[in-house]
């Protein structure tokens, strides 16, 4: 069997890629920032090739989400390309849809309405605090996000089965991140914004953890009344001014990564 050329590839995502006037407003921003957050992933290095994944819900189509197409990059990755697909379907990749990434951040969005928009990476950083028992310690302002806002979900593989759904929604439970051990870290929010500052402080917080620790000396652990009052300081600022940062983001993309918004 011929194997289909890379002009021949790039020319069928073409015109698999939708038009701007076929959905509403709500929706095309939607893809425009969930378009965003995979170029943000790839400048900052916590892509996988093809793989991994971050997902939106569609506004006005609550039981449907946004992903990547399976075999993009994220540098290829546009608002008109992305997927839209039912939390309710059951899906192979012959839809256009790598099976792992439908079935945790379907499982994800369907248990949390609360949540809009969900960031899976498996940076070597992120996989390395993965796999420290103790977890995420309190010893950055970073970290502090999430003081009692993160769970843990054990190892099962490759996350195929419909069945580990539930398991990694309890461990999630109403937290704002998840460390999948010895795997990677999830991220979630009301909005793309969130999800992803989220990720950015989470793998830096990891980041500077693991370097304190590879010194051998004795840590400062912030004390847990410090933690809760700042925590709720970070969801305030996330809620309200913090926000201003976005079109930052956006503003940053426009200048390294012309094009990404067709």
């Amino acid at each position: 069997m011929n194997t289909p050329s890379a002009s021949a590839r790039s020319a069928n995502l073409k015109i698999a890629a939708l038009d701007q006037s076929q959905m509403s407003p709500q929706e095309w921003q939607a893809r425009v920032d969930l378009a965003a957050a995979y170029r943000l992933i790839a400048h900052y290095g916590w892509g996988d090739v093809i793989y991994n994944h971050s997902s939106m819900r569609v506004p006005g189509e609550e039981r449907k989400f946004l992903i990547k197409r399976h075999e993009l990059l994220y540098t290829e990755v546009t608002p008109s390309n992305l997927v839209k697909v039912s939390m309710d379907d059951d899906l192979d990749e012959s839809a256009g849809v790598n099976r792992p990434g439908f079935t945790l951040h379907g499982g994800v969005l369907s248990a949390r309405p609360d949540v809009n928009c969900a960031v899976h990476v498996h940076t070597e950083t992120g996989m390395a605090i993965s796999g420290l028992r103790h977890g995420l310690r309190m010893v950055s302002q970073a970290a502090i996000r999430f003081y009692n806002r993160i769970g843990y979900h054990d190892y099962e593989g490759i996350t195929e089965d419909f069945g580990e759904r539930q398991r990694i929604n309890t461990a999630l439970g109403n937290n704002r991140a998840l460390v999948m051990r010895n795997h990677g870290l999830l991220t979630v929010g009301k909005t793309v914004r969130e999800a992803f500052v989220l990720m950015k402080s989470l793998i830096e917080a990891a980041d500077i953890q693991l370097r304190m620790e590879a010194t051998g000396g004795a840590l400062i652990e912030i004390p847990p009344e410090i933690c809760e009052k700042t925590a709720r300081q970070y969801e305030h600022h996330d809620s309200g001014r913090g926000s201003a940062d976005w079109p930052a983001y956006l503003r940053m993309l426009d200048t390294i990564d012309p094009g990404w918004r067709s």
